[in-house]
């Protein structure tokens, strides 16, 4: 409830955000701008809407932890490619399908895929190290998308990741680095991407059809999961199931295949870091580089966040991205510093101050899953030895995750 003694949110300068639009930059410049200018809660619009940025920490727990209610999804970006996964389903069937799918990442579910992604790892660091010892020159990138897509793919089906899945799913990957440039209309931007989204559907169909027929593995998956919940919910079509299956597929490869990624290229310029402990190396690249980087919601009511007044219809942006390089909050922010995530090391204790996966209710249910095959792969490969790149990406390249915006090749070094 909004009560008298509460004030606006401070509002970035609308010639701030006129500039901005002329010079066409990134979202996160404006956002960054924001930040800057006005502080952790600021407010500005890009339409008729009214948007609000949130970054400071105790405005992140009070918007993701404490009122989930207040503060909805909405129709999620990716929905045409996902559909109703439980990436953008809302209400009572995302609480059904989220119950469905917490028990297969969290606890003991999570023991029935150490041996899956042992094998993944160990399927990787045999190719390195025949590339060690050829030294020939090899994407990081690229490695780093077969190893977290074959991983995912163990989880879901029970299977190695054949040769010829790996080429129709390369369809994932372009669907999501369009989506950034695809027309606003939904019809439009499927129809911009209808080959590719046909693809990831046969597929799809593919993997429920051989998870029905399929009686003699003896972890079959994820999959056989959903199809077994079909036989008592008829909500669980084999459309839900596809939908269930490819925001798996983009959620469990894209964020590990991009964390590793930025990971190697952050030890490239920080070689003294390779001896720090793999999950250090994770967590620190992660603050970097979060897997969820913006969380847009929407607030459904009228509320107050620290004393500043929040309207209902207003649209909410969190950005852990921002929080991550705040340096109130991380000394030297820019900085690449897996110490901090050392035994004993002093970091921020509001729980809104790291959040790579997100927070509360909607924090993504497969982080035990990504940090344990980011680890284990790297217990393997920075034994090797260091890499050096031949060339860099110049920059990033922000949609569903952030990216790097370029190839990454490198080789070891003699």
């Amino acid at each position: 409830m909004v009560t008298t003694d509460t004030v606006p949110v401070p509002e970035l300068a609308p010639e701030a955000v006129e500039q901005w639009r002329a010079e066409e930059a990134e979202l996160v410049e404006l956002l960054g701008r924001a930040q800057r200018g006005v502080g952790g809660i600021a407010a500005f619009r890009l339409g008729p809407t009214p948007t609000v940025l949130v970054t400071d920490p105790g405005a992140v727990q009070h918007v993701l932890g404490r009122h989930p209610d207040r503060y909805v999804k909405r129709s999620h970006r990716a929905r045409m490619l996902v559909g109703d996964g439980v990436l953008s389903a809302t209400g009572e069937p995302w609480k059904r399908q989220r119950r469905l799918l917490q028990s297969q990442f969290t606890g003991t579910g999570m023991r029935r895929y150490e041996q899956r992604i042992a094998a993944a790892a160990r399927r990787t660091a045999e190719r390195w190290e025949g590339y060690r010892r050829s030294g020939e020159t090899f994407d990081v990138g690229e490695e780093m998308r077969g190893f977290a897509l074959d991983t995912v793919w163990r989880a879901l089906t029970g299977l190695q990741l054949d040769d010829r899945t790996d080429a129709e799913l390369r369809s994932v990957e372009r669907v999501v680095a369009a989506m950034p440039t695809l027309p606003s209309n939904a019809a439009d931007a499927r129809d911009a991407v209808a080959e590719d989204l046909a693809r990831i559907d046969a597929v799809a169909q593919a993997a429920i059809d051989a998870a029905r027929t399929a009686a003699d593995l003896p972890e079959p998956g994820v999959l056989r999961v959903l199809l077994d919940a079909a036989a008592e919910h008829p909500e669980y079509t084999d459309r839900l199931i596809r939908d269930e299956l490819v925001t798996l597929l983009v959620a469990g490869h894209e964020t590990t295949a991009t964390t590793l990624t930025w990971l190697f290229l952050l030890l490239d310029r920080n070689p003294e870091a390779r001896h720090a402990d793999p999950q250090a190396l994770v967590s620190e690249t992660l603050r970097l580089y979060p897997s969820a980087w913006l969380l847009p919601r929407h607030a459904v009511e009228d509320d107050v966040i620290d004393g500043h007044r929040i309207a209902a219809g207003t649209d909410v942006l969190v950005c852990p991205y921002l929080t991550h390089r705040d340096p109130a909050l991380w000394p030297e922010p820019e900085r690449f510093d897996p110490a901090r995530f050392a035994p004993g090391a002093t970091r921020p204790a509001q729980l809104g101050a790291y959040l790579p996966f997100g927070l509360g209710a909607r924090a993504c249910l497969g982080t035990q899953f990504a940090v344990r095959e980011t680890t284990a792969l790297l217990e393997l490969l920075l034994p090797l030895g260091p890499l050096e790149f031949r060339s860099r990406p110049e920059g990033a390249a922000y949609s569903i995750t952030v990216r790097p915006n370029g190839p990454t090749p490198a080789a070891f070094r003699r």
